[in-house]
């Protein structure tokens, strides 16, 4: 008996020593643990593609595809892919693939038009309009919308009721052949592509974007992007997609962090776990300031990641420990159905 408790010993010493291992092994990811683009699109902060990295306020907004080659919103309504980002204007640009373009007209396809968390720290841009098509005319008002509306905001909720069918996009939609709304109901041989009418609407909230949907057959969105090169109002040419700004909370740390002058310059990031800043270093360091000199961490860089190994590690083993124990339970030998203290394991 003494025999085997020696062997169950030696078995648990050796399960913990592995754990300890595990735990204490250090995370390969080091500097290049905060990724800064993925489809050639720049990933910068505040933005994150990795947990820890960028502003916690943006945390598991953005994902990157496993081949790396396509940047993804993470929305209420779906996910979606990102086109482009600007961080001097911060906006992201997002495709929503059910939209109708020119290059690919009307499919039929009703899907849940794009929307955004508003408790988040993303918005939907003002340049952004709404065109719908082919919109049942006995539960939409598609009319032309009136001169006055903009000259008496008073008359504003009253006009924003319908929908515009004289709409400047609605006549010169991007990448049609020339005509816009008229071109819309036409193929390249003069035939039918089953669009019959377009009128613009810009929606209050996501519910009305949605009620639309319930009358229309398709919907797109068409943002007002700015060139430099002119003067106002030809500084801006439509495109299709959805402008979603962002904000940059700007924080000494965050600054301090990334001075190159405090060493190599660092990465603003935060603990997953608690959310606290951190600034994260090329040489796989972590500090709560920068990267001057030798503060913060070593390997550090891991804690991002450790933690999780550790959590996962620990699990496994704590599992693999209460298996073998009920393992033992099983196999103990009982004299004549009553356990002595020889054979009791606890």
């Amino acid at each position: 008996m003494e025999e085997i408790r020696h062997h169950h010993v030696s078995v648990l010493a050796a399960i913990l020593a592995a754990l300890v291992v595990i735990a204490a092994s250090p995370w390969p990811a080091t500097a290049g643990i905060c990724r800064d683009s993925c489809g050639g699109i720049p990933v910068r902060y505040p933005l994150g593609i990795d947990d820890g990295c960028g502003s916690p306020y943006y945390r598991n907004m953005l994902a990157c595809a496993s081949d790396n080659a396509t940047l993804r919103l993470r929305t209420p309504s779906g996910t979606y892919p990102v086109a482009g980002a600007d961080y001097s204007d911060p906006h992201l640009v997002v495709r929503d693939p059910s939209m109708w373009t020119c290059d690919r007209p009307f499919t039929n396809l009703h899907a849940a038009p794009f929307s955004l968390d508003t408790s988040t720290r993303f918005s939907l841009s003002p340049r952004n309009e709404y065109l719908f098509f082919d919109c049942d005319e006995d539960h939409v008002i598609v009319a032309p919308r009136p001169a006055s509306c903009d000259a008496y905001p008073d008359r504003r909720l009253l006009c924003d009721s319908a929908c515009d069918s004289a709409g400047y996009l609605c006549r010169n939609l991007p990448g049609c052949q020339q005509g816009g709304a008229s071109a819309v109901g036409e193929d390249d041989q003069g035939g039918s592509n089953n669009m019959s009418s377009c009128c613009a609407y810009r929606p209050r909230a996501a519910e009305s974007l949605r009620m639309m949907l319930q009358h229309c057959e398709a919907y797109t969105s068409v943002y007002w992007r700015a060139v430099g090169d002119k003067f106002p109002p030809y500084d801006q040419v439509a495109e299709y997609g959805v402008r979603v700004d962002f904000e940059i909370p700007v924080t000494t740390r965050c600054l301090q962090c990334q001075d190159k002058r405090n060493g190599d310059g660092g990465t603003c990031g935060f603990d997953p776990a608690t959310r606290d800043f951190l600034c994260i270093c090329q040489d796989g360091r972590n500090s709560t300031t920068d990267c001057a000199g030798g503060h913060g961490s070593k390997n550090s860089a891991g804690v991002i990641a450790a933690s999780v190994v550790f959590s996962v590690s620990a699990a496994i083993g704590v599992g693999g420990l209460v298996w073998y124990i009920r393992k033992i339970r099983s196999n103990k030998v009982v004299t004549c159905g009553v356990q002595s203290n020889e054979n009791r394991f606890f």
